[in-house]
């Protein structure tokens, strides 16, 4: 009687490593993932030392604001008129408003840089403490349409981190 079944090289480990991952792979999948969002103006604004960086938040809104109306006003009489003084007004303005804008940034970033520390450590100790793996902007989650849906009584983690700060 001839032998049907060949001996493997492997021997009795290349019976029992499918089998080992078969039985592991349902508990590799049942292991959830939680994500939160954190409304990121609401903790500056009750953050303390934040008054410098929301008073220059403001100023820099509302004059890059003034400066897009202009350009807007610019633009039409620009295209209206088609004289080169209109377009070389409007070139002029446009500069003006970039290069403000690029001004603002680096204030803003240099008076945010030491409240993040402090807000990503807050933020990373209360996802932690309640169990989320990610957390989002929720601003930015917001705005590029990142989450279509979620469900804001299980998902915030605002307060938490407002809790965490307060320590």
């Amino acid at each position: 009687m001839k032998r049907v079944f060949r001996r493997s090289p492997l021997g009795p480990a290349a019976l029992i490593l499918p089998l080992a991952l078969l039985l592991t792979a349902p508990h590799a999948q049942q292991r959830k993932s939680r994500v939160g969002f954190v409304d990121v103006q609401q903790v500056v604004a009750k953050l303390p030392g934040s008054a410098t960086y929301l008073k220059l938040s403001q100023s820099s809104d509302k004059d890059l604001k003034a400066k897009q109306d202009n350009l807007q006003k610019l633009a039409a009489k620009a295209s209206k008129s088609r004289s080169a003084a209109d377009k070389q007004a409007l070139a002029k303005a446009q500069q003006a408003y970039v290069n403000a804008q690029k001004g603002y940034q680096q204030r803003l970033a240099a008076e945010f840089r030491p409240l993040s520390g402090k807000i990503n450590a807050a933020v990373a100790s209360a996802a932690k403490s309640n169990g989320f793996s990610v957390v989002l902007a929720r601003r930015v989650a917001a705005q590029s349409k990142l989450v279509v849906y979620a469900n804001s009584s299980a998902t915030d983690l605002t307060p938490a981190v407002l809790k965490v700060l307060k320590k």
